[in-house]
């Protein structure tokens, strides 16, 4: 039997609206051919940005977009991104694809990105090949109101005023790509160039560590006890956590279409497990950290498959199904449930590159939403909403020898009172009837949408591309405190409650 009881009336810890955050990196068609398209481009675009894609993710209410990497980041120097494009310089992007970076998208173009799109920016920086000198200058040319150098050439580039910046990242993945760095020295590595990332004016900068990969708990234990200053406060305001779903299986080898019942379980599994890691994650930083001062950043999550035939192995671009739809729905559940120490995650990645949210045909203008846009889009009620503590008790769903639980559940009330809850069942066969008792509220309407479909690797295409989209969902009814929810099988449910 899944019951579940809300207990409307308490709550106290807010679901930070960057959980919901994004995640696009010079990596295959994210940045050219899905987002930018220069301004001399057949497809509609607005200073290079596609029309069609701004307007998509617009919609989402995307909190803020990390940029430019992932790997790609510590071989990014940001100089070759600015002035005129054609004279900027070429460079080979040796980790994705061995194909030629013409550098046309740089940091004013980022920039003007995250201005079209509403959303705050987030920039990696170069740890891995980069040096101090040039992390402190790409700060000073984006944040500085004075005169200097760096300020002299933003001008001389067009940009009179600086921009605003709160976000960065002080590496990325440097256990791996980012430099092959054992914890101690990235610890000693991170303390040298966090200094010179400066606050110019009242531009102030919540700057992020390069976390563990997955379960790599020394990684969180080292950085913890590494990272205060003189004072004994943190020099750092987040640490990053990267997990993907992946299978159990490096590197990647589960289609991403076309797949049997026990790849669709082992996918659920593992997303499942992004739980445990918050969990002992968090409880290390506990130890060092009661206050909580440091947010815990999940700044690269989704699932990562085999790329779809007959393209560029290194553009890892992959379709997006139910299964996927299922992967996120887990995830932000889980994300909510940590709220009090998660204060950001960023999907991987928005356009045409891992769990996407958008695909773009190659060539043409057309585009899809995947069923993971529709889940975010679904979601976006919980931006900045007080959590609700719930209770939940799901049947399994099982699948041989092994079993999760069938339901997934997470509720929220709003800056308006309005209560919403999110509901979610893995069982790809079996409809399951969710008893919900409310606690400390009145409900006198209820309205939902429903994200399902008939197999589960129903996707998008873009000559299908309305195949998997949410619908109105008539399947909850209300006797007096007593919610009963029917759910169909591998559905997202999310309802909205009212008095």
């Amino acid at each position: 039997m899944n019951q579940l009881t809300i207990n409307a009336d308490l709550g106290s810890q807010t679901i930070n609206r960057h959980i919901y955050s994004h995640f696009a990196e010079h990596l295959g068609r994210c940045i050219y051919g899905g987002i930018y398209v220069g301004e001399d481009a057949d497809i509609p675009n607005t200073r290079g940005m596609r029309n069609d894609v701004v307007a998509a993710l617009r919609h989402l209410n995307i909190p803020n977009l990390r940029w430019p990497g992932g790997c790609f980041a510590d071989e990014y120097h940001w100089r070759d991104g600015i002035g005129p494009q054609a004279n900027r310089p070429k460079m080979v992007n040796t980790h994705w694809g061995g194909v030629t970076e013409d550098n046309s998208f740089g940091t004013h173009e980022f920039f003007e990105l995250c201005a079209q799109l509403g959303c705050e920016p987030y920039i990696c920086g170069n740890v891995g090949s980069g040096t101090v000198q040039e992390m402190q200058q790409w700060v000073e040319y984006i944040t500085f109101d004075g005169m200097s150098p760096m300020t002299d050439l933003r001008r001389e580039n067009g940009r009179s005023e600086p921009w605003r910046i709160k976000y960065w990242g002080v590496g990325n993945e440097n256990w791996g790509c980012g430099g092959n760095m054992r914890p101690e020295y990235y610890a000693d590595e991170y303390r040298r160039f966090q200094t010179y990332v400066r606050n110019f004016g009242d531009n102030k900068i919540f700057k992020i560590a390069g976390g563990a990969n997955s379960f790599d708990y020394n990684w969180t234990e080292v950085l913890m006890a590494n990272t205060r200053g003189g004072n004994g406060k943190f020099l750092m305001d987040g640490l990053s956590l990267h997990y993907y779903s992946l299978g159990n299986s490096w590197p990647p080898s589960l289609a991403a279409t076309s797949f049997a019942e026990g790849d669709w379980f082992n996918i659920l599994r593992d997303a499942r497990r992004m739980d445990e890691l918050l969990q002992r994650h968090s409880t290390i930083m506990d130890q060092y950290d009661p206050e909580k001062e440091v947010g815990l950043i999940v700044d690269e999550w989704g699932t990562w498959y085999t790329v779809e035939p007959g393209t560029n192995p290194g553009f890892l671009y992959q379709q997006n199904t139910m299964r996927d739809a299922l992967v996120a729905a887990l995830h932000f559940d889980s994300f909510h449930r940590h709220c009090d120490r998660v204060q950001m995650t960023n999907i991987a990645q928005t356009v045409n590159v891992l769990q996407a949210m958008i695909l773009t045909e190659e060539g043409s203008d057309r585009m899809i939403l995947t069923p993971t846009y529709h889940v975010f889009d679904m979601y976006k009620v919980h931006q900045d909403a007080t959590l609700l503590p719930l209770t939940l008790t799901s049947d399994e769903y099982a699948y041989g020898d092994n079993a999760i639980p069938a339901i997934s559940a997470t509720a929220s009330r709003d800056s308006a009172g309005n209560v919403h809850l999110s509901v979610s069942n893995s069982d790809p066969h079996t409809d399951h009837t969710v008893a919900c008792a409310l606690r400390g509220m009145k409900v006198g309407m209820i309205t939902g949408r429903v994200l399902t479909a008939v197999t589960m690797d129903a996707h998008n295409t873009f000559d299908e591309p309305d195949r998997v989209q949410p619908t109105n969902f008539n399947g909850a009814s209300l006797d007096g405190d007593q919610l009963t929810i029917q759910l169909p099988a591998k559905s997202v449910v999310t309802l909205a409650l009212g008095a």
